[in-house]
Formats: structure tokens, sequence, C-alpha cells
């Protein structure tokens, strides 16, 4: 297998153009999006007044994943991300299950997000605005990640100036209350790990790092220090979205809310900032379609190299250093899903592919001697444990057509495996 870690200008090798501010502007460009200003309310449904503990379970299982998937990154820093950790370190299957994972998980995904920039957008037309904002975004993708760094900037200080209006304007009601924010009798273990898994797609935006791997300077350096950064940043902003809906609507109304955060908006009389959040929650939603359909394509590219997908989507273009093919490919079918699909289960089921993804990446973490970078032994254990418990805590709407998708790539796996065999 050739070589792609050197970055020295051969065909099918990406640039290393991004330093560490621009790989922690393109995680918080995909954790910072649609699902702060949607995921509060099914949380807040199962958890009740306990979302807050749910976000916190999210945030310790995110940290070990980020924690496990920073030193592998470091140790492998190209395309592809736990596909390639799986492989390297557990076997060519393991791979593949990740790799298959994140991508129909994160397909779903991307349809979900181009619904939602229609839905705020342009309701009536909400298809029609997704399709665009896809054929859009591919674009962009297609001319650059440098370009799309830039981007990533400009919709990350959107998103945050929003948000912090929305944080301020709620905890300075006259309607907010501190003790809307402890745990009641609503509260169970079972609705706190729901809650956990539905707020964890949330935060899975570091994996665009990894799967960065092949585009960073230093990646050695660069990788181990943007990814927590990334994560913490957004916790910190995460935790002050939340609290400050649940001070201003409490959890029953925030559990009914179709729109959280403009409805928080609402409750501390601030209808002028409405338009605002609906218009923000938009162009977040933009942000992580643009951080999505990166990584998904990079992830292609990866498997598309080892042919598990048709080797055609391997090129990388000679004059913008992307994996063109990939992103066309991904693009086409995210817009196929977002003019026809119903994809309001897309969050559940994303979960429960990106926590299995994630399940693989602590558990090739593992096998890291000291040398190469080991984690503490609790790191992987408690994020192997973790991704498994939420990934099973989800909605059953999720878990069985999520193990379905699985068992259907374990079995094309085996065929080609069996094919392959048979032709030798």
């Amino acid at each position: 297998m050739p070589d792609h870690q050197s970055g020295t200008g051969v065909p099918d090798e990406l640039q290393r153009r991004l330093g560490v501010p621009d790989a922690v502007l393109i995680g918080l460009g995909a954790m910072l999006g649609a699902g702060v200003f949607a995921a509060l309310a099914p949380a807040a449904r199962a958890a009740g007044s306990g979302l807050l503990l749910g976000l916190a379970v999210a945030a310790v299982v995110a940290y070990c994943n980020a924690t496990s998937s920073a030193r592998l990154a470091a140790r492998y820093p190209t395309s592809g991300g736990t596909y390639v950790y799986g492989r390297e370190r557990l076997g060519e299957f393991w791979g593949y299950l990740a790799g298959w994972a994140f991508v129909v998980g994160k397909t779903a995904s991307c349809a979900a997000m181009a619904l939602t920039v229609g839905s705020y957008v342009w309701p009536a037309h909400a298809h029609a605005v997704a399709v665009a904002a896809v054929v859009a975004l591919t674009a962009v993708n297609y001319a650059g990640v440098q370009k799309t760094a830039w981007l990533t900037r400009a919709v990350v200080a959107v998103v945050l100036a929003v948000l912090a209006a929305v944080v301020v304007t709620a905890l300075s009601a006259q309607g907010a209350a501190a003790g809307r924010l402890a745990p009641g009798g609503d509260t169970s273990a079972g609705g706190v790990l729901q809650a956990a898994g539905l707020l964890f797609f949330a935060f899975a935006g570091y994996a665009r790092i990894a799967t960065l791997g092949e585009e960073v300077r230093d990646p050695r350096r660069t990788i181990p220090l943007a990814i927590p950064l990334a994560l913490f940043l957004t916790l910190a902003v995460y935790v002050a979205v939340a609290a400050s809906a649940l001070a201003v609507l409490g959890p029953d109304r925030l559990a009914d809310a179709t729109a959280p955060l403009a409805d928080a908006a609402r409750a501390a009389d601030a209808g002028w900032l409405v338009p605002v959040v609906r218009a923000g929650a938009a162009v977040a939603a933009l942000g992580s379609l643009l951080a999505l359909v990166l990584g998904v394509s990079r992830t292609t590219l990866a498997m598309a190299r080892d042919r598990h997908l048709p080797p055609v989507l391997a090129a990388v273009h000679p004059r913008f250093g992307v994996p063109h093919r990939a992103e066309l490919a991904v693009g086409t079918v995210v817009a196929v899903a977002a003019a026809t699909a119903d994809v309001r289960g897309a969050i559940g089921f994303s979960s429960f592919g990106v926590l299995l993804y994630y399940a693989v990446a602590n558990a090739s973490a593992w096998t890291l001697t000291s040398g190469e970078g080991r984690p503490p032994r609790i790191v992987p254990v408690v994020g192997l444990a973790g991704c498994l418990t939420l990934a099973c805590a989800l909605p059953a709407s999720s878990v069985v057509p999520g193990t379905a998708v699985l068992l259907l790539g374990a079995g094309v796996f085996g065929a080609r495996r069996l094919l392959g065999r048979a032709g030798g």
C-alpha cells in the first residue's frame, strides 16, 4: 500500500495546509452546528430536568473519544480517521466496519442538516433549498480545503454571536429561574443515558479534525492539541446554552419546543431576537453540512484507496488537491436524500453509527504502546463502554435500522472476501 503521509506532492496525496487555528475552527464549525438549535428538545423529552446530566455524560464519552482519536491521529496522520486506525490496529474488518458506520451515519446526518437549512430559510420549499445548499457547499469543498476553513471561520463567528445573544437574553429575563437547572423527580438513569446519546452527535465534529489528518501541518503536534481544544470550547458553549434554555423555559416547555432557542427568546420577551435565531440556525446547519461533507468524502477516499469502495473515488484533483470524485459522489447521494427523504429520525440513526465508529477508535487506542503515545488506560475503557452503552440506550427506532445497516455492511465485506478467495 502506498505511503500517503509525506505530503510531498504525489498525485494522489492531499496537501498539508491547515494549522492549529484552522483545525480547531473546522471542529467548532462541525460541533457548533444545527445540533445546539435542535437537539435540546428531544434530550429534554428523554431526561426532563436531568438534561444537564445527559450533557455531562455525553461530554465525558466525547472527551475519551477525542483523546483516543487524537493519539491515533498523531500516529496515523492520513485521511480516513477510525477507518484507518481500526484497520491498522485491529484488522481489516474492524476498520471497514468503522468506515461503513461513519459514511452511512454521517450521510444521513448530512441530509438532516440540509433539510434543517431548508426548514429555516424557506419552510414551504424546504427540499429545494436543501438540495441547493448541498450543491453549493459541495462546490466550496471541491475548490479546496483552505477555502473551506475560511468559510468555517465566518460560520463559527455568526453562530457564536447568536448563541451569546440567546444566553444573555434568557438568563437576564424576569422569568428565568435557577431552580429549574437541578434534576428533579422526572429524571431517570435511562432517560439521562438516552439524552446523552441524542446529544452526542452534536459533539462528534472533532472527527473532522482526525479525518483531515493528511491535510494538517505537523499532525503529531496539531491534532492532539486541536481536538480537545475544540471539544472543550464547544462544551462551554453548550452548557451555557442548555442552562439558559432550561432556566427560562423549564424542562416541560423545552421538551415540547419545536425551535427551542427561538422559544427561549420569546419566553424572555425578546421577539426581536427570534428572526436572528432562525437565521443563526440556518447558518449553523450550513456549517455542519459543510464539515460533514468534508469528513465523509475523506473517509470515502480512504476506503476507495483500499478498494472497499470503487477505486475511481480515490482520485485527488491535480489543481485543487481534494478528493473531487469522492466529494461529488457524497454530494450527489446527500442531494438525492435531501430531495426525497423524511429524516426525522436521522439524529438518532447518525448517533448510533457514530457511537459504534468511536467504539472501534477506543478499542484501537487500547492497543497503542507507551512508545506510540498510548493514552491512560482508563480513557479507552471508559470511551468504549460509554459508546456501547449510549448506542444501546437510543430509541429502538434508531437502534434497529442502525443494526440492520451494520449487518448489511458486514455481509458485503464477507461476500467480497469469499469472492476474492474464489477468484484467487
